[in-house]
């Protein structure tokens, strides 16, 4: 039986269609690569505003909160601890690691601007022009002594009798009433560090702490990536009816506000993240990005392919006030 191939027309239409074919599944191939990539990149930024402001967040809840000791301050008579530790960080007077003899009282909230990237008598190499949070609080729950880390301080609270101490040096409580809790002195900053990425060498933003440590001081530490700005508002309760008269910058707070620092009630925190890597597929000319609404906002602008976000939060000091005792 005789057969036929196909003519050329048919070929050439056959061609057509499988090219038409063709080109629709790579497109739809490009489209869910990009789509991919942006999906992780917007997750990503997400994750870095999100686990910075958790971390903000549950230091600063802390705030205020002195476990069993229900005096309103430290003083001589009723509370003891160690000299602050060589290279403590240090804003104002009585704001090192432990309270000192300084007829003021004890911050555990204080917060600084840095124009030349020093801070607190302890921070080098912060971001120039960026905030610096400082916070001394108990950490988590009571603890029992045989749980103590030596590496760490402690707080021993008694109703009206307070004592810091080194982890070594907690060998048994005063009495039955006496509680144990781990006590922890943060400082944050922003720094800007040099990381390689696939063999090339990037400069990114940090989120930095000094940490209080026994064996280390105030020792250096890497908290989380792309954190390329942060301010903080301070809500102020200025008639001392625990309700939140006003908001100020840290450059507007003054020494007074510090040393009453149960006046301070919720700390805003605006946070600006950005990617590790640049996205060369994008160019997001002038971006602009505002850090606040207050007369001293900072605005930042870029116009390179980095992608950016703005995270905020507000955090309520419930330990402060001055009705929360």
């Amino acid at each position: 039986m005789r057969q036929r191939g196909f003519t050329l027309i048919e070929i050439l239409i056959s061609l057509f269609i499988g090219a038409i074919l063709l080109g629709g599944v790579v497109a739809t191939y490009v489209s869910m690569r990009v789509t991919t990539k942006d999906t992780m990149a917007i997750g990503e930024l997400q994750e870095i505003g999100r686990l910075s402001l958790t971390l903000l967040r549950r230091d600063l809840e802390q705030i205020g909160f002195w476990g069993t000791f229900y005096d309103k301050s430290f003083s001589s008579n009723n509370s003891a601890g160690p000299a602050n530790p060589v290279g403590d960080c240090f804003g104002g007077l009585n704001n090192g690691s432990f309270p000192d003899v300084t007829p003021t009282n004890f911050r555990p909230i204080y917060a600084d601007f840095t124009t030349n990237g020093n801070a607190l008598g302890c921070i080098t190499g912060a971001k120039k022009n960026t905030e610096v949070l400082q916070l001394k609080f108990l950490e988590g729950e009571q603890i029992a002594v045989g749980a103590v880390n030596a590496n760490k301080y402690y707080f021993i609270a008694q109703q009206e009798q307070a004592e810091f101490i080194a982890g070594p040096n907690v060998v048994a409580l005063p009495n039955v009433n006496s509680t144990l809790w781990p006590y922890s002195h943060h400082a944050y900053y922003i720094a800007d560090q040099q990381i390689t990425i696939d063999s090339n060498q990037l400069s990114i933003p940090v989120l930095m702490r000094k940490r209080l440590t026994v064996n280390g001081q105030m020792t250096t530490e890497t908290v989380i990536e792309g954190v390329e700005d942060i301010r903080f508002l301070f809500g102020i309760d200025i008639d001392g009816d625990s309700r939140v008269d006003s908001y100020r910058s840290v450059k507007k707070m003054t020494a007074a506000d510090w040393e009453r620092s149960e006046g301070v009630l919720t700390v805003q925190v605006i946070v600006l993240v950005r990617s590790l890597e640049p996205d060369p597929g994008i160019k997001l000319n002038n971006q602009t990005y505002t850090l606040g609404n207050d007369t001293d906002k900072v605005v930042h602008s870029f116009s390179d392919s980095y992608r950016r976000t703005v995270f905020s939060t507000t955090v309520q000091l419930y330990n402060m006030g001055s009705s929360a005792w």
